[in-house]
């Protein structure tokens, strides 16, 4: 995928457009007004769409072989699957998985502007392979909505983020470090926003074989690379052993996760490179923080305030040379 844009009032230039850019469809609809406008920012493996129907269109696709989440932010969207038939109604404010990936699907789309965010299903597995207990392996949405209206916010606040702050043409956004935090955001807000297959329970085996020594070399990894968009299965990969031992290892021994290890370290590099920054340079706190993958500024500031004792931008003001 790439980024694209359209803008069309031809109805069969719409369809095809569309067949192309997501699913083969067929579209129905009879208006006065037959304006559509579409347009695509990629932020690495994930596309975030925003489309925008001038009229009412009903429309007929096939399997779609990516997860695929909608936002709606005016008019309405019924969505019917294929084949059982089940219906939901959803407007402003609704997010919900717009299909799943292995069955056709048809829907109304009433006037409508919204966002669709899409991604390959293995990138779930990557995130979820982070959570204590997660046995290694594939990961299914079980259901099709927030588990809780908390929820369904919290995932609409990321895609915002992610939307207006890193698919601009300012943003920093093609730094792979930023591009592996901000997708892993999303993955792990996805997770949390439906129900799903990603949770289970370390085994006795796991627990038997976290030995010290799993530390040390993960440690000495992470030190090495914490500057590239490491995952938890990358991680145990690099030592050689299942992601439940390293999980029990980094628990039984540091009293910690190794993802926040993994945190730990690049905020002490975020503070060395603050320490020794000119403010006069242009230097900024957020620069810093990005470049080491910190993508929420608030929470930045108060880890960095828990670690150390002040405000990151207290450290660049009085501590450089």
């Amino acid at each position: 995928m790439e980024n694209l844009e359209f803008d069309s009032e031809d109805l069969e230039l719409t369809e095809d457009f569309l067949s192309r850019a997501y699913t083969r469809m067929a579209i129905g609809g009879d208006a006065e007004r037959t304006r559509a406008r579409v347009s695509r920012s990629m932020l690495g493996p994930v596309s975030l769409d925003d489309l925008e129907f001038d009229y009412d269109m009903s429309h007929d696709a096939q399997v779609l072989d990516r997860i695929c989440l909608c936002s709606v932010h005016a008019g309405s969207i019924v969505r019917q699957f294929f084949p059982d038939g089940e219906e939901g109604c959803f407007g402003p404010g609704d997010v919900f998985l717009y299909t799943p990936q292995d069955r056709r699907y048809a829907g109304v789309i009433r006037q409508s502007r919204y966002n669709l965010i899409m991604f390959q299903q293995d990138l779930l597995a990557r995130v979820a392979a982070t959570v204590p207990g997660r046995a290694p392996g594939p990961v299914r949405l079980t259901g099709d909505r927030p588990v809780s209206p908390a929820a369904g916010r919290q995932l609409r606040q990321t895609i915002a983020y992610l939307h207006d702050t890193l698919c601009t043409a300012e943003s920093p956004a093609h730094h792979p470090l930023l591009v592996s935090a901000a997708t892993q955001l999303l993955a792990a807000s996805v997770l949390n926003t439906f129900p799903s297959t990603a949770y289970a329970d370390p085994t006795a085996a796991d627990r038997r074989d976290a030995h010290p020594v799993t530390v040390r070399r993960a440690v000495a990894y992470i030190d090495a690379h914490a500057q590239s968009g490491l995952s938890l299965a990358d991680i145990a990969e690099a030592v050689h052993v299942s992601i439940r031992t390293l999980q029990c290892a980094f628990r039984r021994h540091l009293d910690t996760t190794p993802m926040a290890y993994l945190r730990r370290v690049r905020l002490a590099h975020v503070h060395a490179e603050l320490l020794s920054a000119d403010p006069r340079s242009g230097t900024t706190v957020t620069a810093v923080a990005a470049r080491w993958g910190f993508l929420q500024p608030g929470r930045f500031a108060a880890a960095y305030r828990a670690a150390y004792g002040r405000l990151p931008h207290e450290t660049l003001l009085h501590h450089g040379p």
